[in-house]
């Protein structure tokens, strides 16, 4: 669903219709949130879900930020649009997160990553504010949009450093008992 709305999403803010854009982007988060909750609820994750579900907060937060990141795009409110640090940061986080992903695993065969609680606060801290930085294009108020980047660059920045400490002990932790096996 998430990943069905972000056209519409994306559309909505280039033509101006931020109120709709910000009702498309509010149901996409509120989708992910009851997807996530039924599957934890009555035991429904799938290896295709843990998949598709970061893949569709990437693409979803990706299209947010770079969107609002462009000149033109957003109605003239102070600290609009975002500043293109922020979204150098929440994108650069993602690519980080991907290539070493993808190095460990074509490199080790592992495959045990796992979101962390610093990784899920980034990821809610994001969508809270590209809600906020919505509500500031729709109603005007900025007054709290230097401290919503902030909060964003900070939180992204060290759930990317964490990540990256969060996978070398994942990948220790899962030699241990190959090497004690091996005696």
């Amino acid at each position: 669903m998430r990943m069905a709305l972000i056209p519409a999403f994306a559309s909505m803010l280039f033509y101006g219709h931020y109120k709709m854009g910000l009702a498309f982007f509010v149901i996409a988060g509120i989708t992910d949130g009851i997807d996530g909750f039924f599957a934890r609820r009555f035991k429904q994750e799938t290896e295709l879900g843990t998949i598709i579900d970061p893949i569709a907060d990437k693409l979803l937060m990706t299209t947010a930020f770079v969107i609002l990141s462009l000149p033109n795009v957003l109605p003239q409110v102070r600290h609009l649009p975002v500043p293109f640090w922020v979204t150098v940061t929440v994108i650069g986080r993602d690519i980080l997160i991907l290539m070493v992903a993808t190095a460990i695993t074509v490199f080790t065969g592992f495959r045990g990553f796992k979101p962390s609680l610093l990784g899920k606060l980034s990821t809610l801290v994001q969508v809270l504010a590209v809600t906020l930085i919505l509500i500031s294009a729709v109603a005007g108020l900025s007054f709290y949009l230097p401290t919503t980047y902030t909060i964003v660059t900070l939180f992204a920045f060290l759930s990317g450093v964490h990540y990256v400490f969060q996978v070398a002990r994942l990948m220790n932790e899962a030699q241990r008992p190959s090497e004690a096996s091996d005696r």
